[in-house]
């Protein structure tokens, strides 16, 4: 809208660590950018520990260091906020760090409440809201980001989990079990539908299966869930499997990645 000439103000809330602006939204701070970190990062731990040989190159005690992966992933996402606001100032929009409310109508227009650190009121004669999404919470297994855990929290996990259940077999829930099952946790997706990775097209879907079973994800499709229970061990997850049979699954973490709100 800046470099069609319009006068533009852009009102984003989110925080880094540091509580500076972190602009990018779901995708730059805990969706695309700082999962595809982890995927390089694992990817790599992963072609080391069973690629390498093939190429005559020997490696003898290789370890991950979890937090230190975290923070490269950390820093990945700053650089990506600060593009933004580079992008920002080099096309003249105004960045505002705060919650942004309407508070009436006005002539040709909005008047519009910025709270934050530094409060403010803007007038504007268009306005494009666009507050993203939330991740959906499974009814009874309310996120805690310590044992059940969102994107968010899954994004964060500070050691490898021996072992990580994830109900949902989307996107979010593949790349974060890939990235935990590389480092050497043990996996185990749980999915409602019959089919795997619905959405896709069957034969991608077919061979994405393939993949994801060889990297050692166990998946079980048609499962009906009916109880998620947290303790000090861990998460209790009992469920129906595609046949009816009541099972157990009983794991350290829990990623419920079940769709956004």
């Amino acid at each position: 809208a800046a470099q069609l000439g319009f006068s533009v103000a852009c009102i984003d809330e989110w925080k880094n660590d540091k509580g500076g602006p972190a602009p990018g939204g779901t995708c730059t701070n805990v969706g695309c950018i700082p999962s595809k970190a982890l995927l390089q990062s694992s990817e790599h731990f992963e072609h080391a520990g069973h690629s390498f040989a093939e190429h005559g190159i020997g490696l003898s005690h290789l370890s991950i260091d979890v937090v230190k992966m975290v923070g490269r992933k950390d820093l990945v996402v700053k650089q990506n906020n600060d593009g933004i606001l580079y992008l920002f100032k080099k096309n003249k929009v105004s960045f505002f760090h705060g919650r942004g409310s309407f508070m009436k109508a006005v002539d040709e227009g909005y008047e519009i409440a910025v709270a934050g650190e530094k409060p403010d009121s803007l007038r504007a004669r268009h306005v494009i809201v666009a507050t993203g999404s939330n991740a959906r919470a499974l009814p009874g297994a309310e996120f805690d980001e310590e044992r059940i855990l969102s994107n968010d929290g899954a994004l964060r996990i500070g050691a490898v989990p021996k072992t990580l259940g994830v109900i949902g077999s989307g996107v979010i829930g593949l790349e974060m079990g890939s990235v935990w099952r590389r480092l050497g946790a043990l996996v185990t997706v749980l999915e409602a539908l019959p089919t795997f990775l619905g959405a896709v097209d069957d034969q991608i879907a077919k061979e994405a299966h393939k993949v994801f079973t060889k990297q050692g994800l166990k998946i079980h499709l048609g499962v009906k869930i009916s109880q998620v229970k947290t303790g000090k061990k861990g998460v209790t997850v009992s469920y129906a499997d595609a046949a009816g049979t009541e099972q157990t699954l009983e794991c350290d973490k829990l990623i419920v990645s079940i769709g956004r709100v």
